[in-house]
């Protein structure tokens, strides 16, 4: 199977799409409880956001990392991904946009680099105000996927391992290989 070298590779539906963020139970507790964003999180801050479930696996080590124990699936409008990605500059351009993007080799199982790159977005000011009040559909928490994923790569059960991974097939957007 071929991957292009940037694709933008998620689990979706026609209305939605899932993307992943870790934090700190404070955070995800309350996001979860609310079903959307509230207190302690705070829109002033640029967020994250990342379709790729392994490469969030490996930013947060399994739900491993301090500050990050807790891994939401957070189910967005396709129109606000669309947005953040049509409107997304390089995250080396200087200044302060709403929506940077990136990206980072994908990461494997055992959080080694592959060949293709995973797109991250940044969400700063005006857009993670939309993402935190019109984007969102919903928030699940799947910190216990990320540890029952790592348990069996630990074991060396990687063929375990990936039959738990969520499904992510290409996204077709035009404007996201070009950010």
């Amino acid at each position: 199977m071929h991957v292009s070298t940037r694709e933008i590779r998620a689990d979706y539906d026609d209305q939605s799409i899932v993307v992943y963020q870790a934090y700190s139970p404070a955070i995800a507790d309350a996001a979860v409880a609310a079903h959307r964003f509230v207190p302690p999180f705070k829109t002033e801050r640029m967020t994250w956001i990342k379709p790729s479930f392994l490469w969030m696996m490996y930013r947060c080590g399994y739900a491993r990392k301090e500050g990050q124990e807790r891994v939401l699936a957070v189910r967005i409008t396709r129109a606000g991904f669309d947005w953040a990605v049509s409107n997304a500059v390089s995250s080396r351009i200087s200044g302060k946009p709403s929506v940077r993007v990136q990206w980072d080799p994908e990461r494997g199982l055992n959080h080694e680099a592959l060949e293709h790159r995973s797109i991250q977005i940044g969400l700063a000011r005006e857009a993670s105000a939309m993402y935190v009040n019109e984007w969102i559909t919903s928030i699940t928490d799947v910190t216990a996927l990320a540890r029952e994923v790592h348990d069996k790569v630990r074991a060396r059960d990687l063929d375990g391992a990936r039959a738990l991974l969520p499904v992510e097939r290409p996204y077709g957007t035009s404007t996201a290989q070009n950010a």
